[in-house]
């Protein structure tokens, strides 16, 4: 949105202080919309986001790094390098408040290839408190992608995005 590498890190640093930190902490990048204030930003750099993504990482070692906003605007090997800074939460469904997804298929073979498996929001949210270590995590099943996208275009979901519970 226009903001520096340190204004970013400030924030950062603003979140890794409160107590108690974030439980969720989304990373966006700015997708410029036609006909918005911001259209015509340039995409942020893949080094800065990456890079982004570690240090919240390391300020905030329980919180789930959220891969956000404009995704579908990276390619696998910036996705993969993000997963690989610290992130570890991705938003699946067609649209982001405003701007669409990457397919739902096309995130699931992704995580298949870098070896990463879904996680219920409730076994992240035990991780957060304490009550669960990470190694002790149990994947949850991979979600069947047209029951996903169904459960999620109609309220019986739970609500919490990104599981494909009904």
């Amino acid at each position: 949105m226009g903001e520096t590498v340190d204004d970013r890190m400030k924030m950062l640093v603003e979140l890794a202080q409160l107590d108690p930190q974030p439980d969720s902490v989304p990373i966006n990048a700015l997708v410029a919309v036609e006909g918005t204030p911001l259209a015509g930003r340039k995409f942020v750099d893949t080094i800065e986001f990456v890079r982004t993504i570690a240090v919240a990482r390391i300020l905030m070692p329980k919180a789930m790094v959220r891969l956000s906003a404009g995704r579908a605007n990276m390619n696998d090997e910036t996705q993969a390098l993000c997963y690989l800074a610290g992130a570890n939460s991705i938003f699946l469904g067609e649209k982001l408040l405003t701007t669409g997804n990457p397919d739902i298929e096309e995130d699931m073979n992704l995580m298949k290839r870098l070896g990463l498996h879904p996680m219920h929001p409730d076994e992240a949210r035990r991780i957060h408190r304490g009550d669960l270590a990470p190694a002790d995590a149990k994947p949850a099943e991979w979600p069947n992608v047209a029951e996903f996208a169904a459960a999620n275009a109609t309220e019986e979901s739970c609500g919490n995005g990104g599981c494909g519970c009904k």
